[in-house]
C-alpha cells in the first residue's frame, strides 16, 4: 500500500502521525484534532509549493499513526515521540543546562542528600528547582553541616569496618558504621530535613523544639546542643532561600533572535518579582520543517519576521548578569520596544509561532514545577490548548502570553535584546570571560563552588612497556607547569590501565594527606567509567568520599561525573566549558607522551651499551656522563678511538670500538645492490 492509499484508510479521529522515509527512520511528528484532514493537507498543491515542506514530502515514504482520545492526549503524546524519536523534521530541545534539584534518597535503608539535574521515578523525593543554581548545593551543605545527613558516595546498603573523616569531625551521623546512630534517630533526622526542604518551618520547628527539650531532660545534652544549633539554621536559612514558589509574581520570560539560519533563544526566570537567573538555548542546525502548521488542511504558511537589527541597544547591554539579590530593571510605558528579529536570507522560512509551540511543549510537559505566567514574543495555534494542559497537570491556572504592549511586552523585548547579545556571543565567536568559562563549568559538573584548581591525570605506555603517567594542573584560568608531575607505575606488569590510574592516584593523593596540602578543586581523569571509577577506588582507601572527580572519554567527548554516571554531560562542540575540559586532557596527554617517549629512548640506549662485553651499569654511566649519547660514543670509538681510553681502560675501549665497527660492518653487508 503506497502513501496515497494509505491516507484514505486514516481514521478522523484526534492522534499523531509519524512520517517515515526510505530506512524506515521517522523524520517528523505532529498531532491533529483530524488524522486523516491533517495529513491529506500535505499533499495540496499550496503546501508543496513551499520548498521546505516539498523537501519533507520528497522523503516520507512511509506513515504511521496513532489515535487518542482528545486533543489534549495528542499534544502530551506528540511532546513524547519528539523526545524518543528525535525526528530530523521537528524541533528539537538541545540544551546542556538544566536547574539543578535536591534529591533525597528515600527508597534507601538510611537516605542520604545531594544534587541531581534529572528527575527520575526511583521512589526519592525531590525538591526544586532552585535558582540560581548554586543555591542547591548551598543548601546541601547546609543539610550536611547541621542535620549531619551524609552526601558522600559511601554504600550505605551494609556496614563497614569504620567511619570516615566526615564522622569523627561531627559532620555525619555515621550510619556506615553499626552502633554509632539508630535507625529511628536516622528517620527522625530525614523527616526534619524534608520539613525544611518543603518550606515547613512551623511544624519543624515544633519538632526540634519538643525533642531539645526531652534531649535536655534525659541529659543528653550534646543532642540537645545540635537540635539548638539546627533551629538557629532553620531560623536563618528560610528568610534566604529562594525557592521556586507558586507566587503570582513567578513567571518565566522568552526573548529570540535568528539570523542567517541559526538561533539564540533566551529564558529569564522570574521569582517574587526579580530576575533571579537566564537560560540560553542555541540552534545552528535548525531542521527544514519550520512552517507554521494549521490544523484542518488550511494552507502552511511562512511568516518572516520584519528585519530589524538595533546595535545600540545591544551596546548597552552586553555585560548584564540578572543579579538574584537585585530587583528587576523597571520597566515602564516608555521603555524603547525591540522587536525580535529573523534576518534570514531571501526565500528561507522561519515560523516563530511554530517553533515556540515545539519549545513550550518540550519544556513544560515533563517538569514538576511551571510558573504561573509564561511570556512569549509570539502567538501559536495552540497556545490556549497547551496552557489548559499544563493548568490541569500542576493544579493551578497557567497563562502563556504573548504580549503587544505595555510593561510585560517590554520585560520581552528585553529579553529578546539579551538574545541578541547571546547571538553574537555564541555564532560570532566572541569568546566570554574566564570568570563565565569557569562558572558554567561550575553549573555543567554541579560543582559546589567555581573550580579554581584542577589536576588532570593520563597514563602512556606501549604493550604495557614503560608504563608512566602524568599530572597537569590548571590553576585560576592558565596551566601551572611548575606543579605538572610525572610518574613510574611501579606495581603494574603488562596492559592495566585501570591499575595504573588506580596506584597514580592513589599515590598523589596520599602525600597530600601526609603533607597536609589542600586537594584540588576537581580531579579529571582522561579515560572512560573504567578509569574514572578505579580512580574513585583509590581516593575511598584514603577515606576521601566527597572530592569532586569526573573523566572524559575520548573520541565521544562525553563527560562522566563520579555517582552521576547514569547522566553523563554532552556538552555542545563549540562550548568554551568543552574547550577548557579538552585543554586539559590534552595537555596531560601530551606531557605523559613526552615522558614515556623518554623512558623508551633511555632504555633503548641503555640496552645497546649493556650489550657490548665487558660494559656494565657503572662504566655504561661514565660513559654516557661523558659523551652525553650512543652516537657520540659511536663517533669517538670510529673516529678518535683514543678519546675513549679518557673514561674506560684500553681494553674496554678496544671492545667498545670493535662493536660498533662489527656493527657498522654487518649492516653493510646487508644492503643490495639494485640493477
Amino acid at each position: 500500500m503506497d502513501l496515497q492509499q494509505k491516507i484514505r484508510t486514516l481514521p478522523t479521529s484526534p492522534g499523531c502521525y509519524l512520517y517515515k522515509n526510505a530506512e524506515g527512520e521517522v523524520i517528523y511528528v505532529g498531532k491533529a484534532k483530524n488524522l486523516r484532514t491533517r495529513v491529506r493537507s500535505y499533499f495540496l498543491q499550496a503546501s508543496q509549493a513551499n520548498a521546505k515542506t516539498g523537501t519533507l514530502m520528497r522523503e516520507a515514504v512511509d506513515l504511521d499513526y496513532i489515535t487518542v482520545a482528545n486533543e489534549h492526549e495528542a499534544l502530551a503524546l506528540e511532546n513524547n515521540l519528539i523526545k524518543q524519536r528525535k525526528p530530523r523534521f521537528n524541533i528539537l530541545l538541545r540544551d546542556d543546562k538544566t536547574y539543578p534539584y535536591i534529591k533525597l534518597t528515600m527508597s534507601d535503608r538510611f537516605p542520604k542528600v545531594f544534587v541531581t539535574r534529572r528527575l527520575r521515578k526511583d521512589g526519592s523525593a525531590y525538591f526544586g528547582p532552585y535558582f540560581p543554581g548554586n543555591l542547591a548545593h548551598r543548601l546541601v551543605d547546609l543539610i550536611h553541616r547541621s542535620f549531619l545527613i551524609p552526601s558522600c558516595k559511601v554504600d550505605l546498603s551494609r556496614y563497614h569496618p569504620r567511619a570516615c573523616l566526615q564522622y569523627y569531625i561531627k559532620r555525619c551521623l555515621g550510619p556506615c558504621v553499626e552502633g554509632l546512630t539508630t535507625p529511628e534517630e536516622y528517620r527522625q533526622t530525614i523527616r526534619d530535613v524534608q520539613l525544611f526542604l518543603e518550606g515547613r518551618p512551623g511544624e519543624l520547628e515544633q519538632r526540634l523544639t519538643e525533642r531539645m527539650q526531652e534531649a535536655a531532660a534525659l541529659e543528653r545534652y550534646e543532642l540537645a546542643a545540635r537540635l539548638r544549633d539546627q533551629l538557629t539554621t532553620v531560623h536563618q536559612m528560610l528568610d534566604k532561600q529562594r525557592i521556586a514558589t507558586t507566587d503570582n509574581e513567578d513567571a518565566d520570560v522568552f526573548g529570540f533572535h535568528y539570523e542567517n539560519e541559526m538561533l539564540a533563544v533566551n529564558l529569564f526566570h522570574m521569582r517574587s518579582g526579580k530576575i533571579v537567573d537566564r537560560r540560553d538555548f542555541f540552534w545552528e542546525d535548525l531542521p527544514e520543517f519550520l512552517e507554521a502548521s494549521s490544523e484542518e488542511g488550511e494552507e502552511v504558511e511562512s511568516v518572516v519576521r520584519e528585519q530589524t537589527h538595533i546595535a545600540s541597544a545591544t551596546e548597552s547591554l552586553t555585560s548584564f548578569e540578572p543579579d538574584p539579590a537585585c530587583a528587576a530593571p523597571e520597566i515602564g510605558e516608555g521603555a524603547p520596544l525591540m522587536q525580535h528579529t529573523a534576518l534570514s536570507e531571501p526565500g528561507a522560512a522561519f515560523s516563530p509561532g511554530a517553533f515556540f509551540s515545539a519549545l513550550l511543549k518540550q519544556l513544560y510537559l515533563d517538569q514538576g514545577y511551571v510558573p504561573r505566567s509564561i511570556l512569549v514574543p509570539v502567538d501559536f495555534p495552540d497556545r490556549a490548548l497547551l496552557a489548559e494542559m499544563l493548568g490541569e497537570r500542576t493544579g493551578h491556572r497557567i497563562e502563556i502570553l504573548a504580549p503587544q504592549r505595555g510593561e510585560k511586552r517590554s520585560l520581552v523585548d528585553l529579553v529578546g535584546q539579551n538574545a541578541k547579545q547571546s547571538y553574537d556571543q555564541r555564532f560570532r565567536v566572541l569568546l566570554p570571560s574566564q570568570k563565565a568559562i569557569v562558572e558554567s563549568l561550575q553549573d555543567a559538573l554541579t560543582l559546589e563552588e567555581p573550580p579554581r584548581r584542577i589536576e588532570c591525570f593520563d597514563i602512556s605506555h606501549i604493550q604495557g612497556a614503560e608504563t608512566v603517567a602524568s599530572m597537569v594542573v590548571w590553576e585560576d584560568g592558565a596551566m601551572k607547569k611548575s606543579d605538572y608531575r610525572k610518574f613510574q607505575v611501579r606495581t603494574v606488569t603488562g596492559v592495566d590501565d585501570f591499575a595504573s590510574m588506580r596506584e597514580i592516584v592513589q599515590r598523589r593523593y596520599k602525600r597530600l594527606l601526609e603533607e597536609k596540602k589542600p586537594f584540588p578543586s576537581l580531579i579529571l581523569i582522561d579515560g572512560g567509567l573504567g578509569q574514572l571509577h578505579a580512580a574513585a577506588d583509590a581516593l575511598n582507601e584514603l577515606g576521601v568520599t566527597l572530592q569532586p572527580l569526573a573523566s572524559i572519554a575520548k573520541r565521544e567527548e562525553i563527560i562522566y561525573i563520579y555517582g552521576q554516571e547514569s547522566d553523563p554531560v554532552v556538552l555542545d562542540r563549540r562550548s568554551p566549558v568543552l574547550h577548557l575540559i579538552q585543554k586539559i586532557r590534552d595537555e596531560s596527554h601530551r606531557f605523559a607522551i613526552s615522558y614515556h617517549r623518554k623512558r623508551r629512548e633511555m632504555r633503548d640506549r641503555d640496552s645497546e651499551l649493556l650489550s657490548i662485553p665487558g660494559v656494565g651499569p657503572r662504566t655504561r654511566q661514565r660513559l654516557l656522563e661523558h659523551f652525553g649519547s650512543v652516537r657520540a660514543i659511536r663517533q669517538a670509538a670510529e673516529k678518535t678511538p683514543d678519546a675513549l681510553t679518557a673514561v674506560v681502560s684500553g681494553s674496554t675501549a678496544e671492545k667498545i670500538r670493535n662493536y660498533f665497527v662489527t656493527e657498522d660492518t654487518a649492516g653493510a653487508d646487508t644492503l643490495t645492490v639494485l640493477p
